[in-house]
């Protein structure tokens, strides 16, 4: 063994081979998956066909790297794959192939990664197409004469069956029969089927010369092997999906992946269920109106997607089902897709330029969960805003009501100009601080979306705003006929006091009514109201200046101070709204 390595390797051994053998069967033990595709054995026999194939491994390799920008990463002279796992399947045992791809990628190559890409001379480079599926370069070979080779890689079924040659176990070059065909169609659909995705690494030897304006050749390819990667899905994704379920979205995967993968990774998500439907593009595109109109609702999984699959999904959504739809894309080919949504997330890492442009939001971290918060964000503003709407035209219509009736039938109103800018500034400024900060919380995700043509003044809305104003509009009547003899109030003060109390009535009705506008439907309105710390200062700064406006404040604001009883009265008649507003929620519209 020490022999063996020795004339193999260029690298000094830390240990003797007994101790390197147990060594690496204990590591095999903690890095081989569940189903044990990779078991790692030491095998002495085989040395000699493991010296055989080290050149053709090598070639193989070098293929890899020149044809991908990603696929392989060397980070300080060792092999970096984040957040993926790659294998390979040939026409030979997968753990043999492993280990030497292994091997020659972390020593051979030596981690220079560019510098085998520096070697060779780059002729020509088509770049992934949606439509083909694939990409592919054109090389002058570094050996020299001239010699040009071609190597593609993409989706495996297609560029597999590009292929009409595989390099077989023993490094030899061999027609692709229909034994070897379905025997890599049977890798790739067990790759997929555990969430893999697949790509097709093979190559061609141009031996009738290529010209730069040439498109590289679309068939009479070798195939080297199936490479299967895993993007290990992140943390919280799936509770996200079923987050967003509850909430009334409805997920969907659109990719261009094989669609064995994209059902084993949407199922993995949540995305997929029992009664939903996986579908590949080219069968979508055929498909009429009248099929569309029944299929789409069912639609979680599309596969093999074009970027106009994608587009007249969207399209449909919003138009024929009356949807609201967001997309989200970091791809040039999710730009159609991002441009034709309501909204269109772009991803702000790996997203580009495109995407970007036709997007409105930018996610920066690329993060589903991210979405959900922004889907919670807007939930938060948009019932922020309508409390805030609940609220301000309470105060508009009894003040109007009021004072307009007041003055028609007395010839005076009870509130004058300063008191009602007072009014104002509480209905407006410190009523939009108080509303309109809070903070969203898991309770919005229960609810159901705002449709399209969802009405911004709910049902809801008018029930609180009518049942609240009915309520002050009596209580400010009954002072202004009862009060004086009710309170006993005579002499010539006896109007200013009157209107004063009845000044401090409404105020202190708005303060509890804005408590009650913290929910719409729910009785309990005290529930996190000390999360929000706005709400309270701007409560707390309201009955501080109204207790300055009374007893401070007269000349300027035509008030007079108040007796204890009044300032009870004042206060029991504004919390007295707050049953009545839970009541009414209790009303069903």
């Amino acid at each position: 063994m020490e022999s063996y390595l020795n004339q193999n390797f260029d690298v000094k051994a830390k240990h003797s081979s007994e101790e390197a053998l147990e060594k690496w069967r204990n590591l095999c033990g903690v890095v081989k998956n569940p189903k044990r595709r990779f078991r790692f054995t030491a095998n002495l026999s085989k040395r000699y066909e493991a010296a055989a194939m080290r050149r053709t491994n090598q070639e193989k390799l070098r293929i890899a790297v020149l044809v991908s920008k990603a696929a392989f990463q060397f980070i300080s002279g060792e092999l970096y794959m984040p957040k993926a796992y790659i294998f390979f399947a040939n026409l030979c045992q997968s753990s043999e192939l492993f280990l030497l791809i292994s091997v020659k990628l972390g020593l051979s190559l030596g981690g220079k990664f560019q510098e085998e890409r520096k070697s060779c001379k780059v002729v020509k480079v088509e770049p992934f197409n949606s439509t083909k599926k694939r990409m592919g370069v054109v090389i002058e070979l570094p050996e020299g004469g001239g010699r040009l080779r071609a190597h593609t890689k993409g989706a495996s079924e297609i560029v597999l069956a590009a292929c009409d040659k595989v390099v077989n176990s023993s490094g030899e070059v061999v027609p692709l029969d229909e034994e070897s065909v379905n025997y890599l169609n049977v890798k790739i659909s067990e790759f997929a089927n555990e969430a893999l995705r697949t790509l097709c690494l093979a190559y061609m030897d141009l031996e009738n010369g290529f010209s730069p304006d040439e498109a590289i050749p679309a068939s009479g390819f070798t195939c080297v092997g199936i490479v299967g990667i895993k993007d290990p899905v992140r943390p919280g994704v799936k509770e996200s999906v079923e987050l967003c379920r509850r909430a009334g979205i409805t997920v969907r995967m659109v990719t261009g992946d094989n669609i064995n993968t994209a059902k084993a990774i949407a199922r993995e998500c949540g995305i997929l269920t029992d009664d939903g439907i996986a579908i590949e593009g080219p069968v979508f595109r055929e498909k009429s109106q009248e099929e569309l109109l029944e299929l789409i609702p069912k639609i979680q999984v599309m596969a093999r997607s074009s970027p106009m699959d994608k587009h007249t999904l969207v399209k449909q959504l919003r138009t024929t089902f009356d949807e609201v739809v967001a997309v989200t894309g970091d791809g040039t080919n999710d730009a159609p897709a991002l441009h034709e949504a309501d909204i269109g997330l772009a991803m702000g890492i790996a997203g580009t330029e495109v995407a970007k442009e036709s997007a409105d939001v930018i996610i920066l971290d690329d993060n589903f969960s991210t979405i959900v918060t922004v889907a919670k964000w807007g939930r938060s503003v948009y019932i922020n805003i309508q409390k805030f709407v609940q609220f301000q035209l309470t105060v508009n219509v009894v003040a109007l009501i009021v004072n307009f009736s007041s003055a028609c039938l007395t010839g005076s109103a009870p509130l004058t100009a300063v008191q009602l800018l007072w009014v104002n500034m509480i209905m407006d400024t410190l009523g939009a601080l108080a509303l309109a900060t809070e903070p969203p919380n898991n309770e919005l995700m229960k609810r159901l979306p705002v449709g399209r043509r969802g009405n911004f003044i709910t049902n809801a809305m008018w029930r609180n705003i009518l049942g609240q104003s009915v309520y002050q509009f009596i209580v400010i009547w009954f002072l202004q006929a009862k009060g004086k003899s009710v309170f006993g109030l005579d002499g010539p003060d006896s109007t200013l006091m009157l209107n004063t109390l009845i000044f401090n009535c409404f105020v202190f009705c708005q303060v509890f009514n804005e408590i009650s506008s913290r929910e719409m439907e729910e009785i309990d309105v005290f529930k996190g109201i000390l999360d929000n710390y706005v709400f309270v200062v701007v409560v707390g700064a309201t009955v501080f200046f109204q207790i300055i406006i009374i007893e401070f404040l007269g000349t300027f604001a035509s008030t007079t101070p108040l007796t204890l009883v009044q300032w009870i009265f004042s206060i029991f008649i504004g919390f007295l709204g707050m049953p009545i507003a839970a009541g009414l929620k209790t009303i069903p519209v």
